[in-house]
């Protein structure tokens, strides 16, 4: 990445040594450290900001973040501190485990089954902890 004639690698280079003299623990800063700042919130609150509350003929928070899921499964491996977080809001809205495995299966037949293998894999994992 120092290569000076590629406009791309001389960026990349300036921004990690801002990043560096700014704060140095930035410099082996990761996307999937920043998931830790982001809690889940509480199911009162995204249905709130996400549900009925503001429309109140439309669709609820948990059918919000599964579509969303979908959405972000369709995209593939390029969203996956998103799926985390979704999958994470959505069980918290009251979505199942079934509920989001099948919204994966289906979002893979327009996504794929790399993209699907891949959101199948990130929603277990932000399941882990979760029991119900």
């Amino acid at each position: 990445m120092s290569d000076p004639t590629n406009p791309f690698a001389a960026m990349m280079k300036i921004g990690q040594d801002w990043a560096r003299a700014m704060n140095p623990a930035l410099e082996s800063f990761t996307p999937k450290d920043f998931e830790k700042f982001i809690p889940t919130m509480p199911k009162d609150v995204m249905e709130m900001f996400m549900g009925k509350t503001v429309n109140p003929g439309g669709l609820d928070a948990r059918t919000r973040l599964l579509v969303t899921l979908a959405g972000l499964t369709i995209q593939g491996a390029q969203a996956e501190p998103q799926i985390r977080l979704t999958v994470r809001h959505a069980r918290e809205a009251g979505a199942s485990k079934q509920e989001i495995a099948e919204t994966i299966a289906v979002a893979g037949l327009f996504g794929g089954v790399p993209a699907m293998t891949k959101a199948m894999e990130l929603a277990i994992e932000a399941m882990k902890e979760d029991t119900p």
